[in-house]
């Protein structure tokens, strides 16, 4: 990646764990318009950083779940998968 989405990736990153730490929802907004302010193109990767991110947390947790509900099924009908 080049230098505005290398930064704005690295923002995002740290935004999404002071969301989790926090639970400010609004971080992401008032963040996008420090950003806008001076800079159009830090705005957009940094809110494309957060929605990727964030999209890709979701996935994975679905995945997860999946996977879980899948080993669980399986031990219950006596398959150990071996």
């Amino acid at each position: 990646m080049g230098v505005v989405e290398d930064l704005a990736d690295e923002l995002a990153q740290d935004v999404i764990k002071a969301i989790d730490t926090t639970g400010n929802e609004e971080l992401v907004n008032e963040i996008a318009l420090v950003l806008g302010a001076t800079s159009q193109t830090a705005e957009e990767a940094f809110l494309t950083a957060v929605r990727v991110r964030r999209a890709n947390i979701k996935a994975r947790a679905l995945l997860l779940s999946k996977l879980r509900r899948f080993k669980a099924d399986s031990e219950s009908k006596g398959d150990t998968g071996s």
